[in-house]
């Protein structure tokens, strides 16, 4: 982490086509006041963000950013652009494969920063998967890439919101693949890696994780599936005996209400769908994706690239700027 002025929170600007630019624009036109602890750099192509702030309104400057110096540009309106170039222009909800390697030039120049101490944190705008892979680019997901480009084995996607954090054992897997994804030793370290970030980035000194189960009902003591008897809950087993608090497994149907969620810190469900559609119905557009088990700090927003909003000024950046205070929280612990 820097250690000469304030934190610096890298924020990529994600597809170009799609809305990342506008909302990164927007909340940082906020967040410089809000959170004047921290220096933010933007990272995108400043020629597509200077035109795209003007079709939008925002009365932005757009400055060098310069890592040897130790406090934000001033003026109140002027932000830290890291110049990092398109291959080819870009037009607002126009997908162009040809930016896609500029698209995870982004994420490699932040990831470098974060991993040198320049950068304190990382915020991600959303990144459209399926115009990478037309690339010619295997891409499953910003929480795989950072993975690996972090030499990380396994980490854990976790989103919050609405009063809820829930944290996923399988990510972007098609569903007929998760019974197989799921196991005892990657439950178990996935319920190490949710214990020790809560303790080491929350503050929570003894996390609580509800877990739910893979099957209906829980697979209904085996009639439904075994996968609750053979493989969650001794994992569930074998995390209290290392002292996590964890418990379950329990029916996803039934473990989304305030009389559980209020005893505890976190959920893990089993695969994608199981416990994101609850928490975005509850908190959409104000949630937040965040990476456990990185060795450093990186949050984004709870959607994506929403081509038919981009550069029209109706993107709500709410979700990005909740993702700067997370960051913010994160960084009083770390």
């Amino acid at each position: 982490m820097n250690d000469v002025g304030p934190p610096v929170v890298a924020i990529t600007t994600g597809e170009p086509a799609g809305i990342g630019p506008d909302i990164c624009l927007q909340a940082l036109a906020q967040a410089r006041s809000q959170f004047p602890a921290l220096r933010f750099v933007l990272l995108g192509d400043r020629g597509m963000l200077t035109v795209r702030a003007r079709k939008l309104g925002i009365p932005l400057r757009l400055t060098e950013y310069q890592p040897e110096r130790s406090t934000q540009s001033s003026g109140k309106d002027s932000v830290e652009v890291l110049h990092v170039p398109l291959t080819q222009p870009c037009e607002p909800g126009k997908l162009n494969p040809a930016n896609a390697r500029s698209v995870l030039a982004l994420l490699d120049r932040a990831i470098q920063g974060a991993q040198q101490g320049a950068f304190a944190a990382l915020v991600t705008a959303p990144v459209h998967k399926a115009v990478i892979n037309e690339a010619g680019i295997a891409f499953s997901g910003h929480t795989e890439y950072l993975a690996a480009a972090c030499g990380m084995k396994q980490v854990v996607m976790m989103l919050a919101g609405g009063g809820m954090r829930v944290a996923l054992a399988t990510t972007h897997l098609p569903l007929r693949a998760v019974p197989d994804a799921v196991n005892q030793p990657q439950l178990l370290t996935t319920l190490r890696i949710i214990d020790h970030d809560f303790r080491a980035r929350f503050g929570i000194a003894q996390p609580r994780i509800l877990v739910a189960g893979l099957n209906p009902h829980a697979g209904e003591g085996g009639y439904l599936g075994r996968e609750e008897i053979d493989i969650i809950r001794p994992a569930i087993e074998q995390a209290q005996a290392e002292g996590i608090e964890a418990s379950g497994p329990f029916p996803a149907d039934t473990l989304f209400q305030e009389k559980y969620l209020q005893a505890a810190d976190c959920v893990l469900a089993m695969y994608h769908d199981q416990g994101l559609p609850v928490l975005k119905h509850a908190s959409f557009g104000q949630g937040v994706n965040i990476t456990l088990g990185l060795p450093i700090v990186r949050v984004s927003v709870d959607h994506g690239t929403a081509l038919d909003l981009a550069g029209s000024g109706k993107a709500d950046h709410g979700s990005l700027l909740a993702a700067v205070r997370t960051v913010a929280e994160i960084l009083t612990h770390v």
